[in-house]
């Protein structure tokens, strides 16, 4: 069902107007930036890998101040796990592969095999898992040591994954959604969403998935994989997240961020960004996020309240 539209423009509410905070700050990052995650304190930016660069920066948080480069060949997705900083490896000539980083360091700790194309990436608290999009699978890895629990077929083309205290939650690019056990790894549930189903996340109760050529994002309820609403955003949504309150989907196309009420799904607000926003992540205060467009390498943060 379609949730109501509500009031769309650049403000900031309260928060922002207290802080002189009129617009998002946009800070220069990396090169052609695709993915993002918080660590407590900073800001881990996944640069794609196109035109022959491949990078990982650490951005503070505080500050939008870069204290932190890093080289992985064909980075794609990025998670953290309460100490360390997992991003994944499309390399053409070693494989599929996942990197492990200090997060206080940024050293190496490990690189670690999986499927062919790894792309997005999750921690359920013990694991790390890992859509590998040309092997149709999801690999398990234990995050202490990198060691590999299992490899499980999940549908065509996995994207994203994400976790929900119970499962986890792999979107496939011809529109599913898998729901697997993340104690055995076993499919649980295929659900339907919109066409090709890409950033995924979870709001406490619900799963949220961005469907890339529907303009739409999908709510299903965790606990049956029903659905509970599909709402408008922008042109071609990617990334999602939850910042408690609110989901926030970032719109390649449209160049924008749209803000929406989980309860509900209506829109509360929409932001322009940087051109072609394609991750949004956020750290207990801001919303951030990247764009690999014109005029590029930037993050940008807004305030979520």
């Amino acid at each position: 069902m379609q949730g109501a539209t509500g009031p769309t423009g650049q403000g900031l509410g309260a928060t922002g107007a207290a802080l002189l905070q009129w617009y998002p700050q946009t800070y220069v990052v990396g090169y052609e930036n695709d993915a993002l995650a918080f660590d407590g304190a900073n800001i881990w930016v996944v640069g794609i890998g196109l035109g022959g660069v491949n990078n990982v920066n650490k951005v503070q948080a505080s500050t939008g101040a870069t204290v932190g480069t890093y080289t992985v060949v064909g980075p794609g997705g990025v998670a953290f796990d309460g100490t360390n900083v997992w991003v994944t490896s499309a390399n053409q000539q070693t494989g599929g592969a996942v990197v492990k980083f200090s997060a206080s360091t940024g050293t190496v700790v490990g690189t670690y095999s999986v499927g062919s194309i790894p792309n997005g990436v999750a921690f359920d608290g013990t694991n790390i898992w890992v859509a590998n999009e040309n092997s149709n699978s999801v690999t398990k890895l234990l995050a202490a040591t990198g060691a590999v629990v299992g490899s499980y077929a999940v549908g065509s083309l996995p994207q994203y994954v994400a976790f929900d205290g119970t499962n986890i939650w792999v979107t496939g690019f011809y529109g599913s959604v898998n729901k697997l056990l993340a104690s055995t790894g076993a499919v649980v549930g295929t659900y339907s969403v919109g066409s090709n189903a890409s950033g995924i996340a979870f709001d406490g109760t619900n799963i949220w998935v961005t469907n890339l050529f529907s303009n739409t994002v999908t709510k299903l309820l965790a606990s049956t994989g029903a659905v509970m609403g599909t709402y408008s955003v922008g042109s071609q949504p990617v990334g999602v997240a939850f910042d408690g309150t609110n989901i926030w989907v970032a719109n390649e196309l449209s160049n924008t961020v749209t803000k929406l009420l989980a309860s509900t799904g209506a829109v509360v607000a929409t932001y322009s960004t940087v051109q072609y926003p394609a991750s949004v992540t956020f750290d207990g205060t801001n919303i951030w996020v990247a764009s690999y467009g014109a005029p590029g390498n930037t993050v940008s943060k807004i305030p979520a309240n």
